[in-house]
């Protein structure tokens, strides 16, 4: 439980998750062949709740599953957008956890930043005014790191299955704008 695990732990796991991001990313972009959609699938897990880093890497994985390139890309997209929704519903365990954590929620409003107050009152204003929606549109925002929203509706929420399928969306949806936006500017060139 997180009530037991002292502040400078959380801080070295976060450290920790700095440089495997790196590596994940790096491990992300030579994946190839089947193995590969695994490696997609793990890296959008781990992302979606430990690593930080860009989840649209994903895009760059050198796949070759021997379809178009249409079915490739989206079959990328599919596996992660599944990855990120699973490993969602990690942080949102956590999340829940960390709501009845006296001591976490203590020093996190005592912080000088009141990180806490922060992240709730743009999660409050954001779910209120558009529920599980507005965690999906908050997660298509690419190249935004996405594990504070997911956290932050983690702890504001309560429906596992809703919060599952609003990153699911939201994910697909980063990547799709993502690939939307890369290829603005590929037909600008």
């Amino acid at each position: 439980m997180l009530t037991t695990l002292p502040i400078t732990s959380i801080l070295a796991f976060d450290a920790l998750g700095g440089v495997l991001a790196g590596s994940g990313e790096a491990l992300v972009e030579s994946a190839t062949g089947w193995p590969g959609m695994g490696i997609v699938f793990g890296y959008s897990f781990l992302i979606a709740f430990a690593l930080p880093g860009p989840s649209e890497v994903v895009l760059l994985a050198p796949l070759d599953l021997g379809f178009p390139p249409w079915l490739r890309l989206s079959s990328i997209m599919l596996v992660s957008a599944t990855g990120k929704a699973a490993g969602s519903v990690v942080a949102f365990h956590l999340g829940q956890e960390v709501k009845q954590s006296g001591p976490i929620t203590r020093w996190l409003r005592q912080s000088r930043w009141d990180v806490l107050a922060w992240s709730e009152a743009r999660s409050v204003r954001l779910a209120q005014q558009y529920g599980y929606g507005g965690l999906a549109i908050a997660l298509s925002v690419p190249f935004f790191p996405d594990t504070i929203s997911i956290y932050a509706f983690a702890i504001l929420e309560k429906d596992y299955p809703k919060f599952a399928l609003a990153t699911f969306l939201g994910s697909l949806g980063r990547l799709v704008v993502t690939l939307g936006v890369v290829g603005g500017f590929a037909a600008v060139l």
